[in-house]
């Protein structure tokens, strides 16, 4: 009776013992893959200048990266449903850090480039079972909401703090920004060990696998994809067509296999929930400006204007406050407003933060920049966390997994997409702050777009997940044959 009293009046969204202890090993893990892209980002100067890199094998060191990411997310996602979360987690986690390390040792482009593709295949596979691991190891809710939030808030402050650290450690030798993260992931790969509790046996998953042709097939389109809107501002308008037709040509097949398969990657009818499908576009969009506007504001700062790598990195530090907001503020205002609110606000102040960029001026100083840097950072906690937790809202645990690649995939497409577009408008412009200022509009008019896609999150009343699209969905949000989700995941269920 005792205990019951204790319970009920502790924060439903309260988060403690060995769940507190998953969440920051997962974060860590979230942390890390922020933080190992944007130190590479500000370290590209030195490793072209020690390895004597030409500009386009320097590209592919970015976008080695990208196509392993984005290619393999769907194929992870599913992995992690089928063959267990923990495992794909544990074991990709140690993939990257042994890549990352090899990274380090490179003494030739093609070394680093390849080293570069196969942690991107790592993150593809850790990164949706991490968040599935969140999504089916806290019940659906205040506290499944507040988890969320916290891990994207990490996730944003692992970019912004990678842009700072990766300044600090290329001043002192490129190779650092690959060795620093290999002792952080050890560290996490350590907890992830001792606290990521093992799932249980599901008897009804043991005769399941996984749809190898489905996976060859859409792993091979979104490459194609990635790697024709990533090549658009470097190559002809001939290749970037065939390359891109490729991809759409491999995706209706994809389509019409995962029809015929009897276990299919990704069962067709989980695109019926409207909210998953809205969020993917969503985010494909607001990733597209985020990324576009950063690479135009670095390229302003550092070229036209003559700032350093670590000036710069501080300049755009301002954008973390995300990380400060997403676990604090933002919770309260998901319970007070609902996500769609927070989503379409969150949109509108993006578009804000970049409309006062539109009159980009060669002189201008920080504190006329920094308005627009804040509202951005507000923008992202807003829309970001709050995006995750309704894509994911809803799913069968059985396909949480796939849920959060299909949601990331749009988050890589879409950086592939904006950094691209930005990249081939400012192209167009012989003069450098005409092209700057061309360029952002592509992420203004991104951001509007994705908030018109988000307008039907606007109504009060929750859309209703469609049966067929959801199975499992009758038996309760988060649950699969009756089971709470935390309990699945080998969590002890939250009480109160």
């Amino acid at each position: 009776m005792s205990t019951t009293t204790s319970t009920t009046t502790r924060s439903p969204d309260a988060i403690r013992g060995r769940r507190l202890g998953v969440l920051l090993v997962l974060c860590g893990a979230i942390f890390l893959e922020g933080i190992d892209v944007a130190m590479l980002n500000v370290a590209l100067p030195s490793v072209r200048a020690d390895l004597g890199l030409e500009t386009g094998v320097l590209q592919w060191v970015m976008s080695a990266y990208v196509l392993g990411y984005g290619g393999f997310m769907l194929l992870g996602g599913r992995a992690a449903d089928l063959f267990g979360r923990r495992r794909m987690f544990v074991g990709w986690l140690t993939v990257f850090l042994v890549f990352s390390g090899l990274g380090g040792l490179a003494t030739e482009g093609w070394q680093l480039i390849a080293a570069r593709f196969v942690t991107g295949v790592a993150a593809a596979f850790m990164t949706p079972a991490g968040l599935s691991i969140i999504t089916t190891g806290f019940e659906e809710g205040p506290q499944r909401d507040k988890a969320l939030l916290v891990y994207s808030g990490t996730a944003a402050g692992g970019f912004s703090i990678g842009l700072v650290a990766g300044g600090l450690l290329a001043s002192a030798g490129w190779r650092w920004v690959f060795f620093a993260p290999v002792g952080l992931a050890a560290l996490i790969l350590l907890g992830a060990l001792a606290l990521v509790p093992k799932e249980p046996a599901r008897p009804g998953r043991s005769g399941q696998k996984l749809d190898l042709a489905g996976g060859l097939l859409v792993t091979s389109a979104v490459i194609l994809l990635v790697l024709g809107v990533e090549r658009a501002a470097h190559a002809g308008a001939a290749w970037t067509a065939a390359t891109v037709g490729a991809g759409l040509l491999l995706l209706a097949v994809f389509a019409a296999v995962e029809r015929r398969a009897a276990e299919p990657l990704v069962r067709l009818g989980i695109l019926r929930s409207g909210p998953l499908v809205r969020s993917g576009g969503a985010g494909l969009l607001f990733s597209g400006g985020f990324f576009g506007f950063q690479f135009l504001v670095v390229l302003y700062l550092q070229e036209l204007r003559g700032w350093s790598t670590l000036e710069t990195s501080f300049a755009m530090l301002v954008i973390g406050i995300d990380a400060v907001l997403s676990p604090t503020v933002v919770p309260k205002l998901v319970a007070r407003f609902g996500n769609g609110r927070l989503i379409f606000g969150g949109l509108l102040v993006a578009a804000l933060a970049y409309g006062l960029f539109l009159p980009l001026g060669a002189d201008w100083s920080y504190l006329v920049m920094l308005p627009g840097l804040i509202l951005l950072g507000l923008a992202f906690a807003l829309v970001y966390g709050p995006l995750t937790i309704v894509a994911t809202e809803g799913v069968a645990e059985s396909e949480q997994g796939l849920a959060g690649g299909l949601l990331y995939t749009g988050f890589q497409f879409g950086a592939a997409l904006g950094l691209s577009s930005v990249t081939a408008v400012a192209a167009a412009y012989a003069d450098p702050l005409e092209g700057y200022r061309a360029a952002l509009l592509v992420p203004f008019a991104a951001v509007l777009a994705a908030a018109a896609l988000s307008l039907p999150g606007l109504r009060r009343r929750a859309e209703q997940p469609d049966a067929e699209a959801l199975p499992g969905a009758g038996a309760g949000a988060g649950t699969e044959g009756g089971t709470p989700a935390g309990a699945a995941a080998g969590l002890e269920p939250a009480r109160g």
